[in-house]
């Protein structure tokens, strides 16, 4: 970033967490220095081994005979590619079977970084509007839906609709953070921060079991709590949370636009005289 497009920046000297799991953290918090803010890391979920890869091996073994694979996040590619590797094994698509659609450009960066071709991105980041604008696309094919342990449901409900035949395995699980820096949470606990980032509903349900309902839902009036993705805004609305602010997908660029659109607003409202509700 230039000195002058740092100068026209709303971040410097914003206190932003990050709770994603902290492999995760490097490329976003660089991002957020450069452009003057000060990166917060509280990773509050790990990613793990399934604890049974059988479902998933047998998916490898076949992975010719689906006709589309859906990948739902950068680290559901990874944990399947990783598999490949250790069964000698690849991933790239023999007699271009299965397509591979993204829920977004992350997702589909990471699958293109794999070695996959990837035949459609969602032009609305979730899920359930990908399995919508792939419509009949979908009838009479078998699809592969590798995914976290604790994925949200309504995606493969929405492949079946469309008449797919769904395969659903868990590639990798979703856990809890084990040693939460206990200062760093209390600090943000206490409105020692401007901003808190939240990128699965698993972060938002740690954060509020670590700090307690209460905690949390007083906090979306002293910061901004952003979720990135819907399925992660309606796990805070479901805390309780309703002033949430709300990036569309997992790319630092998403995110970036979020903030600087959120801490522009707020800097100019004591100028136009807006209360913020």
């Amino acid at each position: 970033m230039g000195v002058a497009e740092a100068m026209q920046s709303a971040l410097p000297g914003k206190r932003i967490v990050i709770t994603r799991a902290a492999a995760q953290c490097e490329a976003l918090s660089k991002e957020l220095s450069s452009r003057g803010a000060i990166p917060v890391v509280l990773p509050l979920i790990s990613f793990g081994d399934p604890e049974d890869f059988s479902l998933l091996d047998a998916a490898i073994q076949k992975m010719e005979d689906f006709d589309w694979m859906i990948v739902t996040s950068a680290q559901a590619v990874r944990a399947v590619s990783a598999r490949c590797e250790s069964l000698g094994r690849t991933m790239v698509q023999e007699k271009h079977k299965p397509q591979v659609a993204a829920v977004g450009p992350v997702s589909a960066q990471a699958a293109e970084a794999a070695g996959l071709k990837v035949a459609y991105v969602a032009e609305s980041h979730s899920g359930v509007a990908l399995a919508a604008e792939l419509g009949e696309r979908l009838r009479d094919r078998q699809v592969l839906l590798p995914r976290s342990d604790r994925a949200n449901p309504d995606l493969p409900a929405a492949l079946k609709r469309r008449g797919a035949k769904v395969t659903e395995v868990i590639a990798y699980r979703t856990l809890h953070t084990a040693d939460v820096d206990q200062r760093t949470l209390q600090n943000v606990a206490g409105g020692e921060a401007d901003a808190i980032l939240f990128f699965s509903p698993s972060a938002v349900q740690h954060f509020e079991e670590l700090i307690g309902k209460g905690k949390l839902n007083a906090l979306e009036h002293t910061m901004a709590l952003t979720a990135v993705g819907p399925v992660t805004a309606n796990a805070l609305r479901k805390t309780g949370v309703r002033r949430i602010f709300a990036s569309a997908d997992t790319s630092t660029a998403y995110i970036l636009e979020a903030l600087e659109m959120h801490f522009t607003e707020e800097r100019m409202q004591p100028h136009a005289g807006v209360k913020k509700g």
